[in-house]
């Protein structure tokens, strides 16, 4: 009994004695809220937008100086650039807190493999933070501007993607084990959303960027960066991406329009999206089916030809917008078939569910099925209702 009682509290001993072994105070950390990964010759250049504590902490509004710094260097691997940044940087960076992460395009091209696998073997990162590709620029730059309304950066692009994903939707904010799930998935390859700078880079620098009512570089989320694998082949522009999250039902809110049958136009408001995914062997040939149901409002009437009170409106207002849709996403679905030949969609991911022995068979020749696959497409679309009036005060005009 004793020998019991002495072990037990042996145990206890060696779990009270071990609870801060690895302990790290703030003022030793750089807290680390945006990175950048570009590639020069076999170097990679890493940029690290950490928070200047100073300024954030400050209750005076601070001093004028930014409120973030942010630190370059170069390694032969992202492990080695990342522990190269001590050189310039007076502490070692946290990962913890990370919020975006900026691919270059010209390393998006090369393959971004690599680099996800030293991030996911980090144990201080964590999967809630965004990625995205930098277009038409590097990632360094990228980080480098300042942002309104938002002082940190990188807090200004995270929000900014999750708000325009669930309320305009031709982007996505794509969290690291998402993507690569996409990137080990077989029959699926994966999307990023594209990020572009408008206007120079020096004077997003400077905080007389955000000292005035119109920046004069700002940035901006902007299309789809198409991926095969883990390498970048191609951009969708806005429609296009929107269609992809058609497709896919992810468009949690959007906005669209319907042309008036004597011109104008009638803007509808989507306010919720499902959609089925299916593919099956349909004589001896794999073939693919989008079913779409979206819910939607009349948001803005700009045509005196079209009587909302009329039976016929709502209906006609339906079946053009199916009809829009649907096209787009034909279009798009043909763009990836003919001009990227990969499957962004899921559907050899959905025929490997349905049909696995003819998975199995053929699944080294998917690019080439999947680029002749017949895949149809329905839109059902709802217009639930019109708002707080009926018909617009245009049209009331046009009878005066």
């Amino acid at each position: 009994m004793k020998r019991k009682i002495l072990m037990i509290i042996l145990f206890s001993s060696v779990i009270l004695l071990t609870g801060c072994w690895n302990k790290r105070e703030l003022n030793e950390l750089s807290i680390l809220l945006g990175l950048g990964i570009d590639k020069e010759k076999e170097q990679y250049i890493i940029t690290a937008q950490v928070v200047n504590p100073s300024e954030i902490a400050s209750k005076k509004g601070g001093s004028g100086k930014a409120p973030v710094i942010v630190y370059q260097s170069k390694g032969e691997t992202l492990f080695e650039a990342v522990r190269k940044i001590t050189t310039v940087a007076p502490r070692k960076l946290y990962f913890a807190h990370l919020r975006i992460l900026v691919f270059g395009e010209d390393l998006a091209k090369e393959g971004i493999g690599e680099m996800i696998d030293a991030l996911i073997r980090n144990s201080e990162v964590r999967d809630d933070f965004y990625i995205a590709v930098s277009k038409n620029s590097k990632a360094a730059d990228v980080l480098k501007v300042l942002t309104p309304l938002e002082k940190i950066p990188a807090n200004s692009l995270f929000a900014s993607l999750e708000v325009s994903a669930k309320a305009w939707s031709p982007t996505e904010g794509v969290t690291i084990d998402k993507l690569v799930s996409n990137m080990v998935s077989e029959g699926n390859n994966p999307i990023l959303t594209g990020i572009e700078i408008k206007g120079p880079v020096q004077a997003g620098e400077s905080n007389k960027n955000v000292d005035q009512t119109s920046p004069k570089t700002s940035l901006r989320y902007k299309g789809l960066a198409v991926f095969k694998h883990d390498k970048l082949i191609g951009w969708m522009n806005e429609r296009e991406s929107k269609a992809v999250h058609y497709a896919l039902g992810k468009v949690k809110s959007s906005v669209g329009f319907v042309k008036c049958p004597q011109g104008g136009k009638v803007v509808l408001e989507v306010v919720k999206t499902k959609s089925k995914l299916n593919s099956a062997i349909i004589k001896g040939r794999p073939h693919g089916s989008i079913n779409i149901k979206i819910q939607g409002n009349v948001a803005e009437v700009d045509c005196q030809s079209l009587d909302l009170t009329d039976p016929k409106s709502i209906p006609y207002l339906e079946k053009e917008s199916e009809k829009a849709i649907t096209k787009i996403i034909k279009s798009t679905i043909q763009h990836t078939q003919k001009d990227f030949r990969t499957d962004i969609f899921g559907f050899g991911e959905a025929l490997y569910r349905s049909e696995p022995d003819y998975w199995k068979k053929h699944k080294k020749e998917w690019e080439q099925l999947y680029s002749q696959m017949p895949v149809s497409v329905k839109v059902d679309m709802n217009i639930r209702q019109t708002g707080t009036i009926n018909n617009s005060p245009l049209h009331e005009m046009k009878y005066k």
